[in-house]
């Protein structure tokens, strides 16, 4: 039986990954910061789905906890066949708006620790000539949005190049870019999603399902959803100082929320 770790397990994207995995009988290994809430989405998921679920408590915006999930990617005894790269999360205001530190630990969360954990993982894989990767990014990639938007950038550039590097090893790697999805993220970072407009919305299980297809399929770049496949193209037609006009009128953020 294979084994999936995700990060920011506990809600949004990253619970709606867990679910899916378990319902296809793979065991789980859970990462998030709160440790009650990890423990609580294991035992569910256990006694769902029969599948073995451990928790890993872990910030990510800290060494310390970079280093344990980085550990446990390396363990070759009870290797890791998926790993979800998942956890994530929005500062609320524009560039000079936001406190350096929270815009400093953006970048760990969303490209250290991507970084970092997605070579503690391919390593194995290689070696296995199997495994797969999925680093979630989001729509704002294709967005002049600040921070967040240049963070996951990075995230899909990041993968893209890597999935060509290890072409034929047998290891898939794939950027997810979701558009809004109902998930915890906007609330947690104060952001209002009023003015989003109802066909914006993405459904987290339908997402996830459409993710796994295409990672499956090998694709390196999955936007799942023909409407937001629609204005990624458009994106790369309209010039990107109104796509930033845009952006700001539609909402801050796009993207999961931290999981915890």
């Amino acid at each position: 039986m294979t084994t999936a770790l995700i990060t920011g397990s506990t809600a949004g994207i990253g619970a709606a990954f867990a679910r899916r995995l378990a319902t296809d009988g793979h065991n789980l290994v859970l990462v998030a910061r709160d440790k009650e809430r990890l423990d609580r989405q294991a035992t569910e998921l256990h006694d769902r789905h029969g599948v073995e679920a451990s928790v890993l408590p872990a910030d990510l915006a800290t060494e310390e906890g970079i280093t344990a999930v980085e550990e446990r990617l390396r363990d070759r005894t009870d290797p890791v066949d998926l790993l979800v790269n998942n956890a994530g999360f929005g500062n609320k205001g524009r560039y000079l708006e936001v406190p350096m530190a929270d815009e400093l630990t953006m970048l760990r969360v969303h490209c250290e620790a991507v970084l970092r954990l997605t070579t503690a993982a391919v390593g194995g894989m290689r070696e296995r000539g199997r495994g797969g990767v999925v680093n979630v990014a989001s729509v704002a990639a294709f967005v002049p949005r600040g921070t967040y938007g240049a963070s996951k950038a990075w995230v899909v550039q990041f993968t893209q190049g890597a999935a060509q590097d290890l072409a034929g090893s047998g290891v898939r790697l794939m950027a997810l870019c979701p558009g809004f999805v109902r998930t915890e993220f906007h609330e947690r970072a104060g952001m209002s999603v009023d003015n989003v407009p109802g066909w914006l919305w993405l459904d987290a299980d339908k997402l996830v399902d459409a993710a796994l297809r295409d990672l499956a399929r090998g694709r390196s770049l999955s936007v799942p959803d023909p409407r937001y496949k629609t204005l990624v193209g458009a994106s790369k037609l309209i010039p990107r100082g109104l796509m930033g006009k845009v952006s700001s009128r539609s909402g801050r953020k796009y993207g999961p929320q931290r999981g915890d």
